[in-house]
């Protein structure tokens, strides 16, 4: 658990430093940090995507995974829509605006919250961290997550500071459950679930470049899909 903790440390004091840098900037320099930040996370989530789904092997350059990744956010988006989770943040963001007396928590909580759970570094941190007391992969991730946070903070506001909540969670239980989790985790599976959380990735991007409006909340049932898939392949190979 030690690395979760300095990872969620280090988002706070990010956040925190960029709330401070946010006071520096008047409206104009804050709306062009926000269409380059657009730009930079969907190019992290697209590198993300790509990385996960191509392999190169024998000098050629294979890929697979595309049906899934389809497949994954359709299911994912109607499961999200159908719980309406988007909405459900939106209230719960709305209560705490309201309690706090800040503004645009919402926007800032989401998209870091996706952003720091989503990829290998987050899952196999987490589990070395658990299973062998191996805590390096997360205070590498806690660098890049600060720095990322001081970035979203001086943005986004104050919601990327609570984006540490879900990550302490989410980390904190596969470093709980370690021992449960590592021993199921592939290769194969550990890509595909990267494979679509960096899709989603890409959505905020989208979001935050003002093209459209997704809901990406909704989209987050999409990274269990690829974890079913591979459940029933093995109970029908067996």
């Amino acid at each position: 658990m030690l690395g979760t903790i300095v990872n969620t440390a280090a988002i706070v004091l990010g956040g925190i430093l960029g709330m401070v840098f946010q006071k520096c900037f008047n409206p104009q320099i804050e709306q062009s940090l926000y269409k380059v930040l657009g730009i930079c996370v969907f190019i992290l989530g697209l590198n993300g995507v790509i990385s996960s789904m191509f392999i190169i092997q024998d000098n050629r350059i294979s890929s697979s995974g595309e049906l899934l990744l389809v497949v994954s956010l359709v299911l994912g988006a109607v499961a999200g829509e159908m719980l309406k989770i988007e909405d459900k943040l939106q209230s719960l963001s709305k209560a705490v605006e309201s309690k706090l007396r800040i503004s645009g928590f919402s926007s800032g909580f989401v998209a870091a919250s996706i952003l720091f759970c989503v990829g290998a570094m987050a899952i196999v941190g987490a589990i070395n961290d658990g299973l062998r007391g191996n805590s390096s992969t997360l205070y590498v991730k806690s660098m890049l997550d600060g720095v990322s946070s001081i970035i979203l903070a001086s943005t986004l506001g104050i919601g990327v500071i609570f984006s540490a909540i879900p990550v302490l969670l989410y980390q904190g239980s596969l470093s709980l459950f370690a021992a449960w989790i590592g021993p199921a985790l592939t290769d194969t599976l550990l890509n595909q679930i990267c494979m679509v959380g960096y899709a989603i990735v890409m959505c905020i991007g989208i979001n935050l470049l003002g093209i459209v409006k997704i809901k990406t909340a909704n989209l987050l049932p999409a990274i269990l899909i690829p974890i079913l898939y591979h459940w029933l392949t093995i109970l029908i190979l067996k």
